[in-house]
């Protein structure tokens, strides 16, 4: 019999990991620029396949335009058990005549800020990890 304490962390399928990336809104996004890696917080949407953002001019834009390899990050956990999926992928700003893509999605920005451009993340590869905790039981008598 196997349980929870002899296999701790357990791949997701990419079912699983599609399904943890459709229902959330907020991740990670790391890209380099020359020398230097960058890392973001962005609110996404899952459409056919990729992961869409809007943004404003900047780095993240720059990074599209360079077609930048990068790596996107959701996660989860509370005292017994923690997720992660990770994305990696190519960034692409999409043309104007693509950018319906996020119109009728439920998408809102979180900041209110110009962010006329839709960015694309094309994954490459999307893994997954369910990860079983073991976390000490507190000290109360430090308190």
């Amino acid at each position: 019999m196997v349980t929870d304490i002899d296999q701790p962390v357990e791949e997701l399928s990419q079912d699983e990991c599609w399904s943890l990336l459709a229902d959330g809104e907020f991740g990670r996004l790391a890209y380099r620029l020359v020398d230097e890696v960058h890392l973001v917080p962005i609110n996404y949407l899952v459409d056919s396949g990729a992961l869409l953002f809007r943004t404003g001019s900047g780095n993240k834009l720059l990074a599209a335009a360079l077609h930048s390899d990068v790596a996107f990050e959701i996660d989860w956990h509370d005292d017994l058990a923690a997720w992660s999926v990770v994305v990696r992928g190519e960034l692409h700003r999409l043309q104007e005549d693509e950018e319906h893509r996020v119109d009728g999605l439920a998408h809102q920005p979180w900041i209110l800020t110009p962010t006329p451009d839709v960015v694309e993340l094309r994954p490459t590869v999307v893994t997954g990890r369910r990860f079983r905790l073991r976390r000490p039981e507190p000290d109360h008598e430090l308190v």
